[in-house]
């Protein structure tokens, strides 16, 4: 059996457990004026608004067009990218660094739920990336600013969690200030892209509340040492509202707006365990710290079941769940997941029989056109026939290149889902 096949075949099976048009149809139920969604039923009027942000929004809008049909009265869909709807409109955000597209449809949003009123309900369609693609500033923090903040914590290997702690309180949309803007009910569907599938994160929580403060925030940018280092409108804002001159996020859910995690990494690890042709170990949908340090720890894991049996005995896959970091510091192409398999396969050398895979559910990494790689011996051995020196690539953050010249990459282009990562060791058995 090809091992890297199955690898490949096994990740693609895991995202195609978490498209929205397999995800939906399966959570949400219309019957006459009665919503369900997932155990709970809502009362509803004749027409419906749509709106959503997100990398999966698009994908989530079209399986709920099918469902809901011309119920829908009106809507707005932002996403990395524009397609044509059947009832809603869709205008494009920038990812991962937001831009003035972003503020439009921050803008928008805030005009389409502002207008709506109390007999009014909605579904809000949230998944992955809505951080960048939706946002309007707290004054007098301009677009540059912004750009600049989010760019920084980007490069500083900054957690999500900690990243979206501070982007909650330099703007009027995150953090629950979305929903407090709307006097309709609605319930908002989640694919999630956080670990843990904590609410508070996913998104920057437009519409759900914060337990993040300004003094949290500050404490972020000292902790990365980042104090200095943003912009003067931005720390201004920061310390108004230590001050209490800025009003903090919303404490309290909107009590007429529901949450439900429709998608979460976990889906896809299972739906990969139960596809397997070998023993499959859900290790943890966890997953986080720095890309060459984590696929140092998870790969010996593999090497230890191939050369003692334990804990499992060969053949067996390991499955990982999660997001990792990367603190970029060369100028090459790749991303987190390229990366850990580049560090990976360092350590693996020319070890026969087993297989290493990382991709992101969402279809790019990183600044490359690729989902992710894999590898093993085979692509070492190239590397060593090329004059290959891998380490150079590791330290160029250079992953991409390195995978195009050997053979590894994996293209699927956007998915139109978003639960974060997928890593997969398969380590085969004797021969």
């Amino acid at each position: 059996m090809n091992l890297r096949q199955t690898a490949v075949d096994l990740f693609l099976k895991g995202v195609e457990a978490v498209r929205p048009e397999n995800l939906i149809p399966s959570k949400l139920s219309l019957e006459d004026n009665q919503l369900t969604v997932e155990n709970k039923t809502y009362t509803i009027p004749e027409n419906i608004y749509v709106f959503g942000s997100g990398k999966a929004s698009i994908e989530m809008a079209k399986a709920v067009e099918s469902l809901l049909g011309n119920r829908i009265k009106d809507g707005l869909i932002v996403c990395n990218y524009t397609e044509k709807l059947k009832k809603l409109k869709v205008v494009k955000g920038n990812h991962p660094v937001p831009d003035r597209d972003s503020i439009k449809a921050g803008e928008l949003l805030i005009n389409g739920l502002s207008a709506l009123n109390e007999d009014d309900f909605f579904i809000y369609l949230l998944s992955g990336g809505s951080s960048a693609l939706i946002e309007k500033p707290i004054p007098p923090i301009t677009l540059e600013d912004l750009k600049k903040t989010t760019q920084l914590l980007l490069s500083h290997s900054v957690p999500i969690e900690d990243i979206n702690i501070i982007r909650k309180h330099i703007s009027q949309i995150k953090g629950g200030r979305l929903g407090q803007k709307t006097k309709a009910r609605g319930v908002v569907l989640v694919i999630s892209d956080v670990i843990g599938d904590d609410l508070f994160t996913i998104g920057s929580a437009p519409l759900y509340y914060d337990r993040s403060t300004y003094r949290d925030a500050f404490d972020v940018l000292k902790k990365y040492d980042l104090i200095d280092k943003i912009p003067d409108s931005v720390r201004q804002v920061i310390i108004k509202g230590l001050n209490g001159e800025i009003e903090e996020t919303p404490k309290k859910e909107n009590p007429r707006i529901s949450h439900h995690i429709i998608g979460r990494n976990m889906d896809a690890l299972k739906e990969i365990k139960n596809a397997s042709p070998f023993p499959a170990y859900i290790l943890t949908s966890r997953l986080h710290g720095e890309a060459r340090e984590v696929a140092k720890a998870i790969l010996s894991i593999g090497m230890e079941i191939k050369n003692t049996s334990n804990p499992f005995s060969p053949p067996a896959v390991l499955l990982f769940g999660g997001e990792t970091t990367v603190n970029v510091k060369g100028n090459g192409r790749g991303g987190r997941n390229q990366e850990l398999v580049l560090s990976a396969l360092i350590d693996l050398k020319d070890t026969p029989g087993i297989v290493i895979l990382s991709g992101g559910t969402d279809g790019i990494d990183g600044n490359s056109d690729a989902a992710g790689a894999v590898a093993d011996s085979q692509t070492y051995r190239k590397a060593i026939e090329k004059g290959i020196d891998l380490n150079a690539y590791l330290e160029n953050n250079d992953s991409y290149t390195l995978f195009t010249e050997v053979g590894g990459v994996i293209k699927t282009g956007y998915t139109g889902t978003n639960v974060m990562d997928l890593t997969i060791i398969i380590i085969g058995g004797k021969e």
